[in-house]
């Protein structure tokens, strides 16, 4: 957070296919040293792969699986006397979709062989179904802060 002044958001543009500005930030965190015609090719190419599997509009199913991963709660540690405290604190939206495609992002690049594209499309169908290793990582925050719900009145 600035000191002196808010920053601000600046706008993304609307992809080219699906005219949708989730996807373009989606792009923009998937790209890697700057190819970003790269990551649209993989991004479109996983958007087949899903069309294909699923038999739903892919956007559709995009977002959907965008939305079961975002979490609501995370833990923040917190230093109180001597100790550190995993304080669960509640998530903002931006925050929230932007881990949502992070984990999903790193969740495709852990998988096992094949192509980014099809890796790609196997984790948001994944996601999309409630499973993976992305929906995996929420859960796990949940539960992590569900457990340390004790130290919740250590808030900021």
């Amino acid at each position: 957070m600035p000191r002196r002044k808010d920053t601000s958001v600046r706008p993304v543009d609307e992809d080219p296919q699906f005219g949708s500005v989730q996807v373009t930030k989606f792009v923009n965190r998937m790209m890697l040293r700057g190819k970003k015609s790269v990551s649209f090719r993989n991004m479109y190419g996983a958007m087949s792969i899903v069309a294909e599997k699923s038999g739903k509009e892919p956007l559709e199913v995009f977002l959907k699986a965008v939305d079961n991963v975002k979490p609501l709660v995370e833990v923040k540690s917190r230093r109180v006397g001597g100790s550190t405290y995993q304080v669960p604190v509640e998530v903002r939206e931006s925050r929230r979709e932007a881990l949502a495609m992070r984990w999903i992002i790193h969740a495709a690049r852990g998988r096992s062989g094949r192509s980014m594209k099809e890796k790609l499309g196997a984790e948001l169908l994944d996601a999309f179904n409630f499973a993976g290793v992305a929906h995996k990582k929420k859960e796990d925050t949940h539960r992590m802060a569900e457990a340390n719900k004790a130290f919740s009145n250590y808030k900021w």
